[in-house]
């Protein structure tokens, strides 16, 4: 199976890595990790000029601390955090209206948002406000999170990259997700008995580098060499568990993929320069790990996004056209048509 694949097993990515501009920025902007910070400290800005900040002197507030003054703080608090949600949410309503545009997204009927934001209370309420306000304004679309741990579902959707062949006989696989601010790498054990089954399977063991928050950024070759010391440090666990890896690692990638393993465009928010016809990732990478076990190993990247819809793909057999959004450093975006699922529909026809 090539790099950057429109035919997978379980889906046909219709079209990915879409570049939406509007004056000097991309569309995606608007509704990415940047985008719900600006907000947020502009909400804070505008209450210091009349009093006290609700969340104090701390410059960042994490996820979790808004999630938390969300259900337990007092009204002021809870108010503002609700504020910040509704603004982010009408962009990222706007944003979602920009890609239904899209001839390529027609038909969509179901996006999946992934991305660390829809992992928490407050993602998961901005999420389900733009569908409200989609609906309101007569857009007949589902919008939801991701399943499960969106930090992981790029590690799972490696699995569907990989032909059934590849997996037979293998307790798990090792899989790569890079993305603007950190790399996670980790070991996906197969839960199903078939490998046609591939809903049933779970990140078992799992590596984190944050190397957004180095004091120095790390060169382009130092993170290949990071990521190549995590997948040997994967594997090493995976035979001490005694799980028999399959000879294959999935990679989730920013940019738009080409048929060689190469980074076209779309790779700006990595550190050093990944869009050149003479970096090859999955090359590199088999170079440092060229074996998993007693075989040869197979390395496959797709784009990022691509990979985390990819996670999802068991659980839209029934949906025809469906999409992906993750809410990261940028806002990555995908469309898939389900294969031998979800039967085109009127309705289908009428979409756009």
């Amino acid at each position: 199976m090539g790099h950057g694949a429109a035919q997978l097993p379980l889906a046909h990515v219709d079209t990915y890595n879409e570049e939406l501009r509007e004056a000097r920025s991309f569309v995606g902007d608007r509704a990415n990790k940047k985008a719900f910070s600006e907000i947020l400290e502009n909400w804070r800005k505008r209450l210091r000029r009349h009093g006290d900040d609700p969340l104090g002197p701390d410059p960042e507030v994490k996820k979790k601390k808004l999630d938390k003054l969300l259900a337990e703080g007092n009204v002021e608090e809870a108010g503002l955090v609700e504020s910040v949600i509704e603004d982010f949410a009408r962009q990222f309503a706007q944003v979602v209206e920009r890609f239904l545009r899209l001839k390529t997204w027609r038909g969509t009927r179901c996006i999946l948002v992934g991305g660390g934001l829809s992992g928490s209370r407050v993602g998961e309420l901005a999420i389900a406000r733009a569908a409200a306000m989609l609906k309101a304004k007569g857009r007949d679309i589902e919008l939801k999170p991701i399943r499960g741990n969106p930090d992981e579902a790029g590690l799972i959707g490696g699995v569907n990259l990989a032909p059934s062949w590849v997996l037979r006989g293998h307790d798990a696989m090792l899989a790569v997700d890079i993305g603007g601010s950190n790399i996670r790498a980790g070991t996906v054990e197969f839960k199903f008995k078939k490998a046609s089954d591939q809903a049933k399977c779970a990140v078992a063991d799992f590596e984190l580098w944050r190397y957004a928050e180095l004091k120095e950024q790390p060169s382009r070759d130092e993170a290949v060499e990071h990521v190549a010391e995590m997948l040997r440090t994967l594997a090493e666990r995976a035979v001490k568990s005694k799980l028999k890896l399959a000879p294959f690692v999935g990679i989730g990638c920013p940019g738009l993929i080409r048929a060689d393993g190469s980074i076209e465009r779309g790779a700006q928010n990595l550190p050093g320069n990944w869009e050149s016809q003479r970096f090859n990732l999955p090359r590199q990478l088999h170079e440092l790990m060229p074996r998993i076990g007693e075989h040869g190993s197979m390395f496959v990247m797709h784009n990022d996004a691509v990979v985390q819809g990819l996670s999802e793909a068991p659980f839209m057999r029934k949906v025809k056209h469906w999409g992906v959004l993750t809410i990261g450093t940028g806002l990555g975006n995908a469309r898939f048509t389900s294969i031998g699922g979800g039967g085109k529909t009127k309705s289908d026809d009428k979409a756009g």
